[in-house]
């Protein structure tokens, strides 16, 4: 609709409604069938005609618009020099109409454009019946507009078109390849069955998360497994160039000699007090006789030697001398595993010489990622897959120690160091760095895996050391006879649960075959990991050192378990045990490095939940 005003002459604009179709001349509508002129201009007789609305194509709707504006045009055409202007609602009615005039346009407009290929360009005929030309139906003016429409419409259905193919291929190129999230990306290989192994992923994670990490956390904070005697100053045996860290978070609080219990601090008891003092008396007895005192002071001196040799022959660790004055009690819960900003060459140091010169591999074999690998990745894992069962074990279970560690330092991480407070959490980008498979070029997935796998070596050699422990003259002594009790109740039922285990890992493909072959590998298997015990006396990081050797001795606790089935089979049920037996330190460190795995799968499920809306 146009607003009435006066033109150049003075004389008043025609009030035109642009109702149904266009204005285009043609026949009108007769006024009993809802047409007729709505305002008559008075000086321009020949615009009557278009004051008239064309109404075919709104029905009823148009008719009494039509005739509602004409009786309102008639009423308010009075007045010396002032239009007509239709009613307020009947104004709104018009732009209803004018806007239903467009859009039908728009309409016949798109239509037209989507048969812009016809022959000509032109759109086809709506009827067939109504072969005129289009400038005797529509007339000049319509005509023209129309091929001016035909025209435009054939250049928006090009570009429409084209848009419309681009769009649809871009969809169908997104839903080929969706955007993976970071969650993908970590845990996407890590799943399903293991190598080497009958077990998968899946039934370890829930087997861990939801029956036996609670209560294993729960036995660990008792004093009998928080208290663990360890050596921090004992020398590096490999070279001497170490650099001590020097930050506060490297630190290590040791306690005070009131802060232990007296049953710990008093013997490494293992059994009953009855029990301990026979083996008190028996041990005195044997350094008495064990020596003939004919002998020269330098022959009594190496057949010591001998014996301690013999004594140490089915330990896979170099075990501190907790008798030594440099030995202290560390209490474990007060000085926890995490983040301690201990990195660069000096902690890269330590990881190579454990990779390069204690997993069975030779030197021109260059491990993933190493700096010095120039492209040798597949070589390494073809070099992997083509060795022994048990050399191939020894690498996936030192790889799986060291991711185990590399999740706790993500897990527990400095997020905030102010002068108020320490916040320790979860760094998102820590753990990708180290485990996301397109930043680690396919490794991170590799060594989750392989945490996996240190998981069900020590899984096994739990479940194959219940009778030891089942024994009644056993108990995890502290002094305190209530506390001693329930922590040995709850370490049965903990051992039971292990126990039911369906798919335990199988350790009787380990040294099979020729005897001979089997013992030489064997005996080399316990010497690498020995030497990787005595590595971690190199390690500048005083709390990194601490929880490096605690998990290598209680790994290594773990496979003299595994190699020593015949031995614990023949155990007396009652009464010390002289051919298989374990030692406070031994117990303590088997159960927390064991804890420190189920740490590990335990925040896999958190990280996992955490990635899982970050692309």
């Amino acid at each position: 609709m146009r607003r009435l005003g006066r033109g150049p002459a003075g004389r008043h604009r025609p009030l035109r409604l642009w109702l149904g179709l266009a204005e285009l001349g043609g026949s009108r509508l007769p006024r009993g069938a809802g047409g007729g002129s709505l305002v008559k201009s008075p000086g321009r007789s020949g615009d009557s005609g278009r004051g008239r609305a064309r109404l075919s194509g709104l029905g009823g709707v148009g008719k009494r618009v039509g005739a509602s504006a004409t009786r309102a045009g008639r009423k308010r055409a009075s007045g010396p020099g002032r239009p007509a202007r239709a009613p307020r609602h009947v104004r709104r009615l018009q732009r209803e109409v004018a806007a239903s005039e467009r859009k039908e346009r728009r309409g016949r407009a798109w239509e037209a454009a989507g048969r812009w290929g016809a022959a000509g360009g032109w759109p086809a005929r709506a009827s067939s019946a109504d072969a005129r030309p289009a400038r005797e139906r529509w007339g000049f003016r319509g005509a023209a507009r129309q091929a001016a429409g035909a025209a435009m419409g054939r250049r928006w259905g090009f570009l429409i078109g084209f848009l419309v193919a681009v769009g649809l291929l871009g969809l169908g190129h997104g839903e080929q390849q969706p955007s993976e999230t970071a969650a993908q990306r970590c845990f996407c290989q890590v799943s399903g069955y293991l190598d080497d192994c009958t077990c998968d992923v899946e039934t370890i994670d829930k087997f861990n998360n939801y029956r036996l990490f609670p209560r294993l956390q729960k036995l660990l904070e008792s004093d009998y497994f928080r208290y663990y005697k360890v050596n921090l100053k004992r020398p590096c045996p490999f070279w001497n160039d170490i650099n001590q860290c020097g930050r506060r978070d490297c630190a290590v609080k040791p306690c005070h000699s009131d802060e232990v219990p007296d049953g710990i601090k008093s013997a490494s008891y293992k059994y009953s007090e009855e029990a301990n003092n026979l083996i008190e008396e028996c041990e005195q007895a044997e350094r008495l006789g064990a020596v003939d005192e004919s002998l020269s002071e330098e022959t009594q001196k190496a057949v010591l030697q001998w014996t301690k040799h013999d004594d140490s022959s089915d330990n896979f660790c170099e075990v501190d001398d907790i008798q030594s004055p440099d030995a202290e009690y560390v209490d474990l819960l007060l000085n926890p595993e995490r983040y301690t900003g201990y990195k660069g060459p000096d902690a890269w140091k330590i990881w190579n010489v454990i990779y390069e010169e204690n997993c069975f591999k030779p030197q021109t074999i260059k491990r993933p990622l190493n700096p010095l690998a120039s492209g040798q990745e597949n070589t390494f894992y073809s070099w992997l897959e083509g060795l022994c069962v048990e050399k191939r074990a020894f690498y996936r279970l030192i790889s799986g120690l060291h991711a185990s560690i590399n999740v706790h330092l993500s897990a527990r991480y400095l997020l905030q160091d102010t002068w108020l407070e320490k916040k320790w959490g979860h760094n998102i980008t820590e753990f990708q760095q180290r485990f996301d498979g397109i930043l680690t070029e396919g490794e991170g997935p590799r060594r989750l895996k392989n945490l996996y796998f240190l998981y069900l070596i020590e899984l096994r050699a739990l479940s194959k050391v219940v009778p030891f422990f089942e024994r009644p003259d056993f108990q995890l002594f502290t002094g305190n006879k209530d506390q001693d009790a329930e922590n040995k109740m709850l370490l049965l039922e903990i051992l039971h649960e292990i126990k039911s285990f369906p798919l335990h890992f199988d350790e009787n493909s380990f040294f099979a075959g020729n005897k001979k072959e089997a013992n030489k590998l064997k005996e080399d298997f316990r010497l690498h990991f020995r030497n990787i015990s005595r590595i971690m006396d190199c390690v500048g990081c005083l709390k990194c050192r601490l929880w490096g050797k605690l998990q290598t001795q209680g790994l290594g606790t773990a496979l003299k378990i595994l190699f020593s089935e015949k031995l614990i089979a023949n155990m007396p049920e009652s009464g010390p045990s002289y051919e298989f037996h374990l030692t406070r330190q031994e117990i303590v460190s088997l159960f927390n490095a064991f804890g420190r795995i189920s740490t590990s799968v335990k925040e896999l499920e958190n990280f996992r939940n955490l990635l899982q809306n970050i692309h």
